[in-house]
């Protein structure tokens, strides 16, 4: 089979595609051939960081990257039995680890997989997985109707779906982007849009009871500030809060957590369920084909992408 191998950080020259062998399944996994893969950011990190790459897969080289994928199953485990041959399916595949995506044939744990539904293309499927888990997990225990919620970066990967599962849970969702993304957050329901370029969202914002942070920094700083007493701020961001950041957070009693997110088979049914009744939309701006993952990195690395970028195999 096919699959794109790096053999050590750097460019995305790095990223070569080569003859291996297909892998073999656990009796708990399924093996899928792939038709869709989507990229995220933490990828073309880990391509390039040997720090970010060595806590995934240690000293290990050469590694394959790639975690969000959908495809057909062609072979499943004994203890697999809630999915058959045949079957479309689609899943965030052992994350935080190796995942091993980017290959025409992906062994995954039965557990971390759905069931792409009727109405959903692999391209759309390949799409909802991990940001849309992130998304879910950080809203689903924590937003209630009628919050007021602050989702930055509303355009992008996690900020899109993170609007839709917001207004879903009956919240009143204000979120950031330019201007040119402004139409896009609101048809996606979004009741309130900022410009980041020429409005401060501290200086316009109060009374927010839930804040979705993907920057850190100044960001994560400023929102503190529009935060209501007892207010929640979730970031996605990896650095430790400064102290003046914990101090501020402590001061005005917003807990501040941070989250990674997690496979989980159980919140994937509940995406197959939204993309089936149409809660959710993922919106996919560009395709690229497999043998140009290349640039499909060098396109999320050097553009602020809407929505996500998807691979597919052609």
């Amino acid at each position: 089979m096919k699959a794109i191998v790096l053999k050590q950080t750097g460019g995305i020259e790095n990223l070569t595609i080569q003859e291996i062998e297909k892998p073999g399944i656990h009796s708990s996994e399924v093996l899928i051939e792939v038709k869709a893969i989507s990229v995220n950011p933490v990828e073309f990190k880990a391509r390039s960081n040997d720090d970010i790459l060595n806590i995934v897969y240690g000293e290990q080289r050469p590694v394959i990257l790639g975690w969000d994928i959908a495809g057909v199953v062609v072979e499943v485990g004994n203890q697999a039995t809630q999915f058959q041959v045949g079957d479309r399916v689609f899943g965030l595949v052992n994350f935080f680890g190796a995942g091993k995506g980017y290959a025409e044939y992906v062994a995954a744990p039965a557990s971390h997989l759905a069931k792409i539904p009727e109405n959903t293309s692999f391209e759309a499927a390949a799409a909802s997985t991990l940001a849309a888990l992130t998304a879910l997990q950080v809203l689903q225990n924590k937003v209630k109707k009628g919050d007021q919620v602050l989702i930055h970066a509303g355009s992008g990967g996690v900020g899109h779906f993170a609007i839709q599962i917001a207004k879903s849970l009956g919240a009143y969702v204000t979120t950031t982007s330019s201007a040119k993304n402004k139409a896009f957050v609101l048809s996606l329901g979004a009741d309130q849009h900022i410009d980041y370029t020429t409005v401060a969202f501290e200086e316009v914002l109060s009374g927010i009871d839930f804040t979705l942070d993907m920057f850190h920094g100044d960001i994560l700083l400023n929102s503190i500030k529009v935060m209501k007493e007892g207010g929640t701020i979730v970031s996605l961001a990896a650095p430790i809060p400064s102290e003046e950041i914990q101090n501020l957070a402590k001061k005005r009693n917003v807990a501040l957590d941070f989250y990674m997110v997690q496979s989980n088979g159980n919140d994937m049914n509940i995406i197959k369920e939204m993309l089936e009744n149409s809660t959710l939309k993922p919106h996919v701006s560009q395709t690229f084909d497999f043998t140009d993952m290349a640039q499909a990195h060098k396109k999320l690395e050097s553009d602020r992408t809407v929505g996500k970028i998807v691979v597919v195999f052609n």
